[in-house]
């Protein structure tokens, strides 16, 4: 419930914001990286509430910490002058669609178990 109310808090946030709030391009990739991180640590704290294993302050800690760590690697690499972030977009990459992968499956599985078993009582 309250994931639907912050999302349409935040888009309509968005949408009202005048253009020149917007962020520089500058850190464009700064914020795409965090935002990554971010979608990261939702899908893994849905798959951690399917599983029965989420835990809010693990959930916060690692949602901050990974999009901490994300921009500071592609600050590091930019001031080296190495595309460091890449290494945070293939981890975080992966794991977005291994967390998807999982809720998929056990949003098909559970749907179907709800079918068999409507099928025995019939």
């Amino acid at each position: 419930m309250w994931i639907v109310i912050g999302l349409f808090v935040g888009v309509f946030i968005g949408l009202v914001l005048p253009s020149d709030l917007y962020p520089p391009y500058v850190f464009s990739k700064y914020i795409s990286i965090s935002f990554l991180a971010g979608i990261d640590s939702v899908l893994g704290a849905v798959r951690a509430g399917m599983e029965g294993k989420f835990k809010v302050n693990i959930f916060v800690s690692g949602f901050f910490s990974n999009a901490l760590l994300a921009a500071f690697l592609t600050w590091i690499g930019d001031k080296l002058g190495v595309d460091l972030y890449l290494a945070a977009v293939v981890t975080f990459g992966v794991r977005v669609f291994d967390n998807l992968a999982y809720i998929r499956r056990d949003i098909m599985e559970g749907s179907k178990a709800g079918q068999e078993s409507a099928a025995d009582k019939s």
